[in-house]
């Protein structure tokens, strides 16, 4: 730094002048006279010196406590130069980075808030319905007296909601993994055909009694880089709704195709199909269409596949036509 070398540089001026007059073979008296005069003009240049060196750091403190009054205000500092290479502009720039990760953070903190605020609103509007249902046929099954058949009746209702609070539960446990990132993926080159299979096996039942036929197109030594569960989770997802909007003696198929860097999976339908002006909406978290009518649902598991796809690097796409069925689109990387 150049404030740091004045004193040594007048010493070395103060050295160099004695060594001159001591050349010169003055007389000694006039020798005496000249380096006392020297010795005083050295310590007036560094007084005058030290003088400066103050003025300049405390110069350089007060533009850097108007840096931070700057900042603090939310305001960018009027004496701030980027391009200048000086200390105080590196200083400034420092502190400019601090804030902006500063600031970033706090954003952070409050759409994360704000996140938390929504699923808590959400997570009470869907629980509300089976524990009210719950709590009014327990008041009735403890407090009247009922015929052996209206108990068991209300019993199996009772039963229902209580399945469907635990299925609402688990939904909720899976989103709140997948949104926190608690969750971790396990990638590995696995067979797709088994893990169609499994997605397959969650469904089979309800599909037989609606009499839904499920064909795989999928060759048995298929593989790709993916994970296994949580795969099958989002495909069982896709097949769960499909089964729900088929109507009876309908029919889904799954078709898997190769492409150079990604591999297809098909999931169609013959179900009631989604409007246009539906195809973002059916998933977002919570969301059902009022053409959902009676079936039982609580709008996560076209999220839930959504997210869980994105997350191994993947997309997933829709194709619809009302009254005639349709086509959620798995890309997993190959």
């Amino acid at each position: 730094m150049r404030r740091s070398g004045g004193a040594p540089l007048l010493l070395t001026l103060a050295a160099v002048l004695l060594l001159l007059l001591g050349a010169l073979e003055l007389p000694v008296s006039l020798l005496r006279v000249g380096t006392a005069g020297l010795g005083a003009a050295v310590l007036l240049l560094a007084g005058l010196w030290k003088r400066s060196q103050e003025r300049r750091e405390a110069a350089f403190a007060n533009r850097v406590c108007e840096t931070l009054d700057a900042l603090a205000a939310g305001r960018e500092p009027e004496n701030y130069r980027p391009y200048e290479d000086s200390q105080l502009s590196k200083v400034q720039g420092r502190l400019l980075q601090y804030q902006d990760r500063t600031q970033e953070g706090r954003r952070q903190s409050e759409a994360d808030k704000q996140t938390v605020q929504e699923l808590v609103s959400d997570i009470s509007h869907q629980i509300k319905t089976p524990m009210s249902n719950i709590r009014m046929f327990t008041d009735i099954l403890s407090q009247q007296e009922l015929p052996p058949e209206r108990r068991t009746e209300f019993l199996a209702t009772l039963s229902s909601q209580v399945q469907k609070l635990d299925f609402l539960m688990q939904a909720l446990l899976k989103m709140s993994r997948l949104e926190t990132g608690t969750f971790a993926l396990h990638m590995e080159n696995a067979s797709l055909y088994d893990t169609i299979a499994q997605a397959v096996s969650g469904v089979l039942a309800a599909a037989d009694r609606k009499r839904i036929p499920i064909d795989v197109d999928c060759g048995s030594g298929e593989t790709l880089p993916h994970d296994p569960k949580w795969t099958a989770e989002a495909l069982g997802n896709l097949l769960d709704n499909a089964v729900k909007y088929t109507p009876e003696g309908g029919h889904i198929r799954i078709c898997v195709r190769p492409w150079q860097f990604y591999t297809r999976i098909d999931v169609a339908d013959t179900g009631i199909g989604i409007p246009p002006e539906h195809d973002n909406d059916v998933f977002k978290r919570f969301y059902r269409m009022p053409s959902s009518g009676p079936e039982e649902g609580v709008g996560l598991g076209l999220y839930l596949a959504r997210e869980i796809i994105t997350r191994q690097k993947g997309y997933l796409t829709l194709k619809s036509e009302v009254g005639r069925g349709s086509v959620f689109s798995v890309f997993l990387l190959r």
